[in-house]
């Protein structure tokens, strides 16, 4: 599944552009699944730029300067118009840790828009997911959690994670919030993330993620394996022949470490390309196989042996 930035999108090409294309699987040429984030997370990362308030967000552009308003009713409607196959709620994310009145008040916010985006749907073949925010707060999570599921929505996500708080926060919070989620709908983890944050949410019931790691540490030369991540740049890689992770059939790993090094080193864009690709590929190996152990009641083993990879590597810098 590909993910594509509803706010983004908006600001450029714009949304009646992309349908006037064909919509997103036209328009970047791609047969799979599509999921389409509201813009919700620009309030956090773009928070210098956004006012909000009950009835809508006002974003001044990083392009131009030009003010651009999304409310929930306009987020649902620039989803459709792109015509991903799952769209999300708006909702309002802050970071963390935060002030405990600013978090209520951000989760009692998402919790209006959700209905109001639910109520401005229109396309049936175009699943809306709900959005359970909360900060790490256990029992306003759970609340959010009921209120939104009285809802029906197609999925829920848990939102609002992974911006800016320690992993072991991130966790107890999964602890308390998956339980009270629908086990025949998608639980889907907003922003995660790194190989072994993955695997411990998988642990605790969450089926989908999504996160800029692998292309945004591919670009700047770090590639994943099970031995812990190489950051190419490094010296060590220099007369490296062997790939990046033996047994991968990537394009990268056809190559040799020193080969993909020089191209950082060089300043070519083949090098973050490659290793774009080398973990994107090591990211999908790693879910398949995740998947494998589940069917063959082997999760367990499977996640500690990972972890204990991973971490070995660790201790050993």
């Amino acid at each position: 599944m590909l993910l594509a930035n509803t706010y983004h999108l908006a600001l450029r090409p714009g949304e009646e552009a992309v349908f006037a294309l064909g919509g997103l699987h036209r328009f970047m040429g791609w047969d799979g699944p599509i999921l389409t984030d509201s813009g919700g997370f620009q309030l956090y990362s773009l928070a210098d730029r956004a006012q909000v308030s009950e009835e809508e967000v006002i974003f001044r552009s990083h392009i131009d300067g030009r003010l651009v308003t999304i409310s929930p009713e306009r987020a649902v409607a620039i989803q459709e118009s792109l015509g991903s196959d799952v769209a999300m709620v708006l909702d309002h994310v802050v970071g963390l840790p935060n002030d405990s009145g600013v978090i209520l008040d951000a989760a009692q916010r998402s919790v209006r828009w959700a209905k109001r985006c639910q109520k401005a749907a229109k396309r049936a073949d175009q699943a809306l997911f709900a959005i359970v925010q909360g900060g790490l707060d256990p029992e306003l999570r759970k609340w959010c959690a009921e209120e939104l599921c009285e809802m029906d929505f197609a999925g829920y996500a848990v939102g609002g994670l992974s911006v800016g708080e320690h992993p072991r926060e991130m966790y107890r919070i999964l602890d308390v919030t998956v339980p009270d989620l629908p086990t025949d709908k998608p639980r889907y983890l907003m922003g995660v993330g790194r190989p072994e944050d993955i695997l411990e949410a998988v642990a605790r019931g969450i089926d989908l993620f999504d996160c800029v790691i692998p292309t945004r540490n591919g670009r700047n030369a770090m590639a994943f394996t099970d031995y812990g991540p190489l950051r190419l740049r490094n010296l060590q890689y220099e007369r490296d022949d062997s790939p990046l992770e033996p047994g991968c059939l990537c394009a990268a790993c056809r190559r040799s470490r020193g080969y993909i090094r020089h191209l950082f080193m060089a300043g070519e864009m083949l090098g973050p390309i490659l290793v774009s690709l080398h973990n994107l590929q090591y990211y999908q190996r790693l879910l398949a196989d995740a998947r494998k152990a589940i069917e063959a009641d082997g999760f367990e083993e499977f996640r500690q042996k990972k972890l204990a990879g991973w971490k070995a590597t660790k201790d050993e810098g």
